[in-house]
């Protein structure tokens, strides 16, 4: 991230979005914000909190994808919540602080993942010493074979038996650089044997309390740590599978969990992103007749989170002060002014994205790097069948998507989703039965199987 500059990010997120460039470089002025902010002494630091951002725009217009991929791009702990699955305090639903404790889990995944790629080679080296194990025993341990007259005239000399145990020694060692020598070149991986390792599933013990502990992911393992012992078991498994088994156990007990959930809640606090999706759904004032738990109290129980307090999870306090919240919702009903003013001015940094017109559409068909065509097309290229669309197929496709969208309910690029799995239908069906086929699908292909239902008006309301 440090290196990204505000251009670089808008040209990163231009590889998998289309359009909605004013979203866009909203996303890149936070995300350099934050790098801007650690590069200014401690006490100014204190002072500068993150700019958090609204997206104002329907459905299918990308912004949940704007989000994440930002995150992907920078390594930052990102969850997505949506505001209607929470309730105000004292109700029986989620509460709002569930948000910050999925992010620490999520923030605990990542760094766990990063300390496991980093003591990767030391894990398969321990695993490769555990396989070697198994396959020549040690003959550390072991008592010498005594002949039977030693045993009527008594026992064999202290030189004796020493110049036996080095013999067994030194044709173990021999035989076992031999062994370690085919492990290596790959001529043992499919020989069964038989290794010990811990059980992965723990009992669990459900907690029942109030304020959401039940959240809090409290077992029998958590509340009694490493007094219980672990279980173990033995699986009969081939080399190869021992290789991989034995390097993920090696590596677990390489890492320092005290380190990673430090490291984790330092990295939530400091770049952490939540993403609250269907805000407008809770922006209904006060005015409404009978308890509405999912509106006013809970816009009062998520303006602290945002406004910085301190959650506490099971691994410790988290403040959530310079944490990054990223709001969105179509206010095709209600509008941001409807939020509590305390909220609104929680999100100084508002953005609206545009609805997709023909062209959008056609452009992310082509563009992006990991286009709906090119998934379809992978994925039908593992049955050994090519498929190749037509630029009239396209432009086809993305007329039908936008035709539908404006007859029906507008559910933007989620519209491609539909006409395409319609369009591939009957080819997805039979496509284990034509080996090495390549097929061109046209606009003529697109017409029959979908334009009767596009100009139908009520059927495609169902089926698109």
């Amino acid at each position: 991230m440090d290196e990204l500059t505000p251009q670089q990010i808008v040209a990163e997120l231009d590889r998998f979005i289309v359009g909605q460039q004013e979203a866009k470089r909203a996303v890149a002025v936070a995300l350099r914000n934050r790098y801007r902010r650690r590069r200014l002494p401690q006490d100014l630091q204190d002072e500068i909190i993150p700019k958090n951002i609204i997206m104002i725009g329907p459905t299918g217009v990308g912004k949940t994808e704007i989000a994440r991929r930002m995150a992907k791009l920078v390594k930052a702990p990102f969850v997505k919540v949506e505001a209607t699955r929470f309730t105000e305090v004292g109700y029986v639903g989620k509460d709002v602080e569930s948000m910050v404790r999925d992010l620490i889990e999520v923030a605990i995944r990542m760094v766990k993942q990063e300390k496991i790629s980093e003591v990767g080679e030391k894990a398969d080296r321990l695993a490769e010493e555990r396989i070697l194990d198994i396959l020549v025993p040690s003959s550390k341990g072991r008592k010498p074979t005594q002949n039977p007259l030693s045993l009527l005239f008594g026992e064999m000399s202290e030189k004796e038996e020493k110049v036996e145990i080095d013999t067994n020694e030194q044709n173990t060692r021999m035989f076992r650089e031999k062994v370690a020598q085919e492990l290596r070149s790959g001529v043992l991986e499919e020989r069964q044997i038989e290794i010990e390792i811990e059980e992965s599933h723990q009992q669990s013990l459900d907690v029942f309390s109030l304020g959401g502990m039940e959240e809090m992911g409290i077992n029998v393992q958590d509340m009694l740590g490493n007094f219980l012992p672990k279980k173990r078991k033995k699986r009969s498994v081939t080399v190869r599978d021992a290789r991989r088994i034995l390097a993920q156990e090696e590596a677990q007990n390489l890492v320092d969990m005290d380190e990673v959930i430090s490291q984790a809640i330092e990295r939530a606090e400091q770049s952490g992103i939540i993403f609250l999706d269907e805000i407008d759904k809770i922006s209904g004032r006060e005015n409404t007749s009978g308890p509405d738990v999912s509106r006013g109290g809970v816009q009062r129980d998520i303006l602290p989170i945002i406004e910085g307090s301190t959650v506490m999870t099971k691994h410790g306090p988290v403040k959530t002060d310079y944490m990054l919240f990223i709001a969105a919702g179509a206010f095709h009903v209600s509008k941001p002014s409807d939020l509590i003013p305390e909220l609104q001015g929680r999100f100084p940094i508002r953005v609206e994205l545009q609805s997709l017109e023909r062209n959008d559409l056609l452009r992310i068909l082509r563009e992006p790097d990991n286009s709906l065509i090119r998934q379809y097309t992978a994925l039908l290229q593992t049955e050994r069948v090519d498929i190749e669309f037509t630029t009239d197929a396209l432009e086809e496709i993305a007329e039908m998507a936008y035709i539908v969208n404006t007859q029906a309910e507008n559910i933007g690029a989620r519209r491609l989703h539909t006409i395409l799995e319609k369009v591939l239908e009957d080819l997805s069906f039979q496509a284990s039965e034509l080996h090495q086929k390549k097929i061109v699908i046209d606009k003529n292909y697109v017409s029959e199987r979908i334009g009767g239902l596009v100009a139908d008006g009520n059927l495609s309301g169902y089926i698109l």
